[in-house]
Parts: C-alpha cells; sequence; structure tokens
C-alpha cells in the first residue's frame, strides 16, 4: 500500500494511551436485520461510551499531547460530536477547551458541551463558518487548533476501531463508514487495507453533502457551495487535501444516498437492533437499502458512529411521534 499519513504503529500505541471506556466497543451480529436487508449485518456499536460517538478515541490521543504544557488549551469547530469529545478529554485533564458550532447545531449536542465545562461560541452559518472562527481563535490567544480530519490524532483515534474489527470472528466482506471530514473513514480504512486487504471499504455520505464523494470520485478536490442534509455529522463543503490524499489510498468506494433511505436506516435500527442513532450513523444501512443486489450475501460490518440527537427531532425523523422512547 502506498504511504498514506497515518502509522500502524502508532496506532496500536494509541489503545495505550486512549481511556477504555472509548475501547472495545460491542461488536455483534444483528440477525434480525438480515431478513429485511438481505445480507448478514454486524454492528460495530461506537455509541456505548460516555459522549455518545467515536470522536472520544482521537480527541483523548489530543488531549494527551496537550496535558503537558504550561497552560494547556485548544479549539475546534464542531457540529457537535467532535465538541463534546474534546471537552470530556479535556476536563480530565484540565485543558482549557474552546468550541465553535454552528448556531443550529442539534441542542442536545450544544447542551452536552455546555455540561463538560468548555466554553461555547455560535456562529451563524454552517461548519466551514465554524472552521474559520475556530482559526482565528487559535491565532488570537496562540493555542491549538484541534481539526478533525487533518490533525492526525483524529484519524489514528478513530482507526483503533479498524484493529477492533480486523481481529473478529468471522472476517467480514465489506465494512461500511460514515463519510463526513475523513477520519473515521481513513483511519479504519488504513487498518483495514493494511492488514485485512480482502475486506472493501465503502464509503457513504449524503447526496445533501457530497463534497467528499464527488472528490474521491474526480481525485481531486471538489467543493460544494451548500451542504443541505439531515446528517449534519458529516456535512461538510470543502474536503481536507490532505485527508482525501489518504482516502483515495484507502478506499474501495464512495456512495452517496439519500435522505428518505437515511431516516428509514434510522428507523430499521430502531426497530430491529432497539437503537436510537442520530442520522450519520444509519448511512451504512442506507447504502445497503440503495444497493441490496451488491450487497446480497455477504458478511457487512456497519459502524454505528454516533447517537447525538434531539429526541423531538428524532420522532420527527422516523415517525414515533406517538411512541414513548
Amino acid at each position: 500500500m502506498t504511504q498514506t499519513r497515518l502509522d500502524l504503529a502508532r496506532i496500536r500505541q494509541a489503545r495505550h494511551v486512549v481511556d477504555p471506556v472509548f475501547l472495545n466497543t460491542p461488536l455483534y451480529r444483528c440477525e434480525a436485520l438480515e431478513p429485511v436487508l438481505g445480507c448478514a449485518v454486524s454492528i460495530k456499536l461506537e455509541t456505548a461510551n460516555p459522549v455518545r460517538s467515536f470522536k472520544g478515541r482521537g480527541t483523548e490521543l489530543v488531549a494527551s499531547l496537550l496535558a503537558g504544557s504550561a497552560a494547556p488549551a485548544a479549539v475546534c469547530a464542531s457540529a457537535g460530536n467532535l465538541g463534546q469529545a474534546l471537552a470530556w478529554s479535556g476536563r480530565t485533564r484540565g485543558i482549557d477547551i474552546t468550541v465553535v458550532a454552528p448556531r443550529r447545531a442539534a441542542r442536545v449536542k450544544l447542551d452536552r458541551i455546555r455540561s463538560l465545562g468548555a466554553r461555547l461560541e455560535l456562529v451563524d452559518g454552517d461548519h466551514e463558518v465554524a472552521r474559520e472562527r475556530a482559526a482565528a481563535i487559535a491565532r488570537h490567544e496562540g493555542i491549538r487548533l484541534v481539526e478533525d480530519s487533518l490533525d492526525i490524532e483524529t484519524c489514528e483515534g478513530a482507526a483503533t476501531i479498524g484493529l477492533e474489527l480486523v481481529r473478529s470472528t468471522p472476517t467480514f466482506d465489506t465494512v461500511l463508514i460514515a463519510l463526513g471530514g475523513g477520519a473515521l473513514a481513513t483511519g479504519v480504512g488504513h487498518v483495514v487495507r493494511a492488514l485485512a486487504p480482502g475486506m472493501e471499504v465503502v464509503c457513504v455520505q449524503p447526496h445533501g453533502a457530497p463534497a467528499m464523494t464527488l472528490s474521491w470520485h474526480a481525485r481531486r478536490v471538489i467543493t460544494t457551495d451548500s451542504a443541505d442534509t439531515i446528517a449534519d455529522g458529516v456535512a461538510g463543503r470543502r474536503p481536507i487535501p490532505a485527508v482525501l490524499d489518504d482516502l483515495l489510498l484507502v478506499a474501495d468506494d464512495a456512495v452517496l444516498v439519500q435522505e428518505a433511505s437515511i431516516t428509514a436506516g434510522m428507523r430499521l435500527l430502531l426497530d430491529h437492533a432497539g437503537l436510537v442513532v442520530e442520522p450519520s450513523a444509519a448511512l451504512g444501512i442506507a447504502a445497503i437499502l440503495e444497493d441490496r443486489d451488491r450487497f446480497a450475501g455477504r458478511h457487512i460490518v456497519t459502524i454505528v458512529c454516533g447517537s447525538n440527537i434531539d429526541m423531538d427531532a428524532y420522532r420527527r425523523l422516523v415517525g414515533t411521534s406517538g411512541v414513548r422512547i
């Protein structure tokens, strides 16, 4: 494999740095989904931790490096999950954390960031506007700017998920990975390509936020003017060139799915797996729904990457207004 920015030895070492609360998340075959989807489906449940997403694996690495500095502080832009994770990792190590988020981000995510002791600044606009503001704060205050997917720690933290997947028995034919900035996809993809090259790596993104997928197919960065999707966790418009370079080396395919398929995937995960998930976490199921023939008869593993969603919004999306959850 041509070299990516990631390093397998560092990824293995990361398991000794990341708080065990984020490691060895449940991985199990969900037989109840199989008659509906037409293939064997296993779930890697990255919501079973204090921040209810995979992001804590990466922020643990970032925070471990910052903890030894004289006045540790960091700022990040986040739709919610990275901000929660960085706030959690910073709080346990005495690091001053600032999170810049779009004002329209999910309230449950914003409330959780505040409750974890981080300073929260809201901006009008989308994630790209928040990234620009976070960079300005970092320059002005002279503190660490944490950039998801660009900072290698966020990728190599996520890559520890790959180590857990490749050591499983039985092995999988395909791993379906939500694609946003690219930390999860490049991290898991790097490990799979190195240690389980027979496993197909398929990235999944919404049609309403297709920038990274379009870039992967074109083999060059393509930006979009807007992002319009319920999957706010993957709603970027400007792919990072270095991350795209990594993704081109580790992904076998990148596909786009419709909003209706995402909500259908969320509903299936509730009805057949008892899981309440945010839209980004249902992208893998959505991909199977839209191309059943491709995955028929195969053993698929999908990474359920987050469950931070306002429950009123969740009920509207999955049509459970009359159900107590």
